[in-house]
């Protein structure tokens, strides 16, 4: 259960990018031992920074790796990512969260990784939600 004041926005985002990805994309809080299977991979992870107002607000800092079997597929798909977030979440609403301001500094780069079979690219997204209850 959420803390009063956040809401599980890994679980949320996860829903809500596969909604927009659609079926031929993973979209998954861990990676595993079957990445290499399931190319293109968004990967979301909240990282323990951010804040919240103790109330309702919560200001999460969102990492969103994309896997992908080349370098442009991987950054054609972060940069997707980055487009909806930037322009559809803001101001939308799930049955969890009502979003507000969403940012990413940088956008999203080449990240590196061990498995040179597939090739990886990111950003940190800042995300203020509330719960919708």
């Amino acid at each position: 259960m959420a803390d009063v004041g956040s809401v599980d926005i890994e679980l949320d985002l996860i829903e809500w990018l596969q909604a927009k990805a659609g079926p031929d994309v993973v979209v998954r809080d861990e990676v595993d031992n079957n990445l290499l299977k399931e190319l293109p991979t968004i990967q979301v992870q909240r990282l323990p920074a951010g804040s919240d107002d103790g109330f309702r607000v919560d200001r999460a800092l969102v990492d969103v790796d994309v896997y992908a079997a080349t370098r442009g597929d991987a950054l054609d798909l972060a940069g997707l990512v980055r487009g909806w977030l930037l322009t559809q979440l803001r101001g939308a609403a799930t049955s969890r969260a009502q979003y507000g301001r969403v940012s990413s500094s940088p956008p999203p780069a080449i990240r590196p990784y061990e498995n040179t079979g597939l090739r990886r690219a990111g950003a940190t997204y800042e995300i203020y939600s509330h719960p919708v209850s």
